[in-house]
C-alpha cells in the first residue's frame, strides 16, 4: 500500500484552478437562479403568460422544490457516482430549464422550465461546496468558501443587468436564452480541468489515480495502510446518511437543517420579491429592480468579510451574528426610507444575509467527518431548500395581501430563528461544554 503522506507543499495554482472552476459554475448558478426575480416585473406585465403575484410565487416554489430534489439527490449520489459527472449534469439541467422558459407559451410551460432548472441549481451548490472543502487549504477553508460564494452574487448582479437591459416587453425571453449559455461555456471547462475527488476514486477501486490526484493537489492521500477502500452503492450511502445522526452529531444535524431552512427562506424570498416589495413601498420600477443588484453587491462584500472573519473566530459565531444583523436590516426596510437611505440599508443587509447562509455551509463542513461531509452538505442544503420553497410562496401571499411591511417583518423573524439554530450547534456538539469544563478545571487548580 502506498504511503498516505503527501509531498511537501500545496500546489497553489492547481488548487486555485479548482476553486476558479467552482466559481465559474456557481456564477452561472446565481445568474440563472436570480433571473426570475430580475425579470419578475416584466413577466407580470406580459399578458401572454397570465402571471399574478400568487401564481408567480407558486412557480418560484416549483423552482425551489426542484432545488430540494436536486440537492438531496446529489448529496446522496455524489460519493457513489462522483463529483465531476454530477457537476456536469447539474449545469446542463439548469441551462436546459432556462431554454424551456425562453420558449414557454404560457405559465404552465414556464413553471416546468423553472422546475427543471431547479433540479440543476439545487444539485450544483452542495457539489461545489464539497469540492472546495476537500481541495482548499484547511486553515483557509471558510475563506475559500466565501470567495467561491461571491460568484453566486456576481451572477445575481449579472442577472439584474440582463433583466434591466432585456426585460421590457418580450425581451425577457432573451434574458432566459442567456441563462442557457452555461452549457456551452462551463461544461467544456469542467470536463477538461475539474479533477475527481480522490476519496471517490479510491472507493471505486482506482487507488493509483486517487493517489496521483491527491499528490498533484497537495492533499492527504485517502485511506491508510491495510485499510480497505470504502464501499459504494445504495446500502453504503444509507449508512453514511445514518452517520449524520451518530452520537456526536445527532442533535447538530437538525439544528443545521433549521439554520439552512431559515437562511434559504431569506435568500430566495428576498431575491425573488425584493423588487416588488420595494415597489409596494413606493419606489419606481427601475429603482426597485436595481435594489436586487445592490443587495447582491453587498453579498459579494459580505462573503469576503465573513470568510476571513470565520477563519479567525469560527463560522458558527459569524453566522449567528450575521443572522441577527440581517434581522435588523430587513426590519428597518419596513420604514418608507428615501431612495439613498434605502439603497444603503439594502446594501448592508446584503452583506449579512447571504454570507450568514454561506457560513452555515462552512460550519457544516467542520461538524462532519470527511466520509459524511458531502452527504451532510447535501442534506443541509437539501432540507434548507424547503425554506426556499416557502420563501417565494410566502412573499407572493404577503404581496397579495397588500401589506409589504409584513413581508419585511417575516424575514426579520426568520433571521432570528436562524441565529438561534446555528448558535446552538456548539452546545450540542460539546464545544462549549468542553470549554466550561476546562475553565472550571483551571479555577479549581488556581484555588488549590
Amino acid at each position: 500500500m502506498a504511503s498516505t503522506t503527501p509531498p511537501p507543499g500545496r500546489p497553489t495554482r492547481a488548487v486555485g484552478l479548482v476553486i476558479a472552476l467552482c466559481w465559474l459554475t456557481l456564477f452561472f448558478d446565481g445568474m440563472d437562479a436570480m433571473l426570475y426575480g430580475a425579470t419578475m416585473p416584466h413577466l407580470l406585465a406580459d399578458p401572454s403568460l397570465g402571471f399574478t403575484h400568487a401564481l408567480a410565487g407558486t412557480i418560484g416554489s416549483w423552482t425551489t422544490f426542484g432545488m430540494l430534489i436536486g440537492a438531496l439527490a446529489t448529496g446522496s449520489l455524489t460519493d457513489w457516482l462522483g463529483r465531476k459527472p454530477l457537476v456536469t449534469a447539474s449545469v446542463v439541467l439548469f441551462s436546459l430549464g432556462s431554454a424551456v422558459c425562453a420558449l414557454a407559451p404560457d405559465a404552465t410551460a414556464f413553471g416546468a422550465g423553472r422546475f427543471v432548472a431547479g433540479l440543476g441549481l439545487g444539485g450544483l451548490m452542495p457539489l461545489a461546496l464539497a469540492i472546495v472543502a476537500e481541495f482548499a487549504p484547511p486553515r483557509r477553508a471558510a475563506l475559500a468558501m466565501g470567495l467561491m460564494m461571491t460568484s453566486y452574487h456576481a451572477g445575481g448582479m449579472a442577472a439584474t443587468g440582463v433583466g434591466l437591459a432585456l426585460g421590457p416587453g418580450q425581451g425577457w425571453r432573451w434574458a432566459f436564452w442567456i441563462g442557457a449559455l452555461p452549457a456551452l461555456i462551463a461544461v467544456p471547462a469542467v470536463l477538461r480541468w475539474l479533477p475527481e475527488s480522490p476519496a471517490v476514486l479510491l472507493a471505486r477501486g482506482r487507488a493509483q489515480q486517487s493517489y496521483d490526484i491527491a499528490d498533484r493537489y497537495g492533499l492527504e492521500r485517502p485511506g491508510g495502510p491495510g485499510e480497505a477502500p470504502p464501499r459504494t452503492g445504495a446500502r453504503a450511502e444509507l449508512r453514511v446518511i445514518a452517520g449524520l445522526f451518530a452520537r456526536e452529531t445527532r442533535l447538530a444535524t437538525p439544528l443545521l437543517w433549521i439554520a439552512s431552512f431559515s437562511g434559504l427562506l431569506l435568500v430566495f424570498g428576498v431575491s425573488m420579491w425584493l423588487p416588488e416589495l420595494m415597489r409596494a413601498s413606493g419606489h419606481s420600477l427601475s429603482s426597485s429592480v436595481t435594489f436586487l443588484m445592490v443587495i447582491n453587491a453587498g453579498g459579494i462584500v459580505g462573503m469576503l468579510i465573513a470568510g476571513r472573519t470565520a477563519d479567525r473566530f469560527g463560522p458558527v459565531r459569524v453566522s449567528a451574528l450575521w443572522f441577527l444583523l440581517t434581522a435588523c436590516g430587513t426590519y428597518a426596510l419596513r420604514a418608507h426610507l428615501p431612495l439613498t437611505a434605502a439603497y444603503a440599508v439594502v446594501f448592508v443587509t446584503g452583506i449579512w444575509l447571504y454570507s450568514a447562509q454561506a457560513m452555515v455551509y462552512a460550519a457544516t463542513a467542520r461538524v462532519y467527518a470527511a466520509r459524511e461531509r458531502a452527504t451532510g452538505l447535501g442534506w443541509v442544503t437539501g432540507v434548507g431548500r424547503l425554506g426556499g420553497v416557502v420563501g417565494p410562496t410566502l412573499g407572493g401571499t404577503v404581496l397579495a395581501s397588500g401589506d409589504a411591511s409584513l413581508g419585511f417583518t417575516t424575514f426579520a423573524v426568520t433571521a432570528v430563528l436562524g441565529a438561534a439554530a446555528i448558535g446552538l450547534v456548539p452546545v450540542v456538539t460539546g464545544g462549549w461544554r468542553w470549554r466550561v469544563r476546562r475553565m472550571a478545571h483551571a479555577l479549581v487548580t488556581a484555588a488549590g
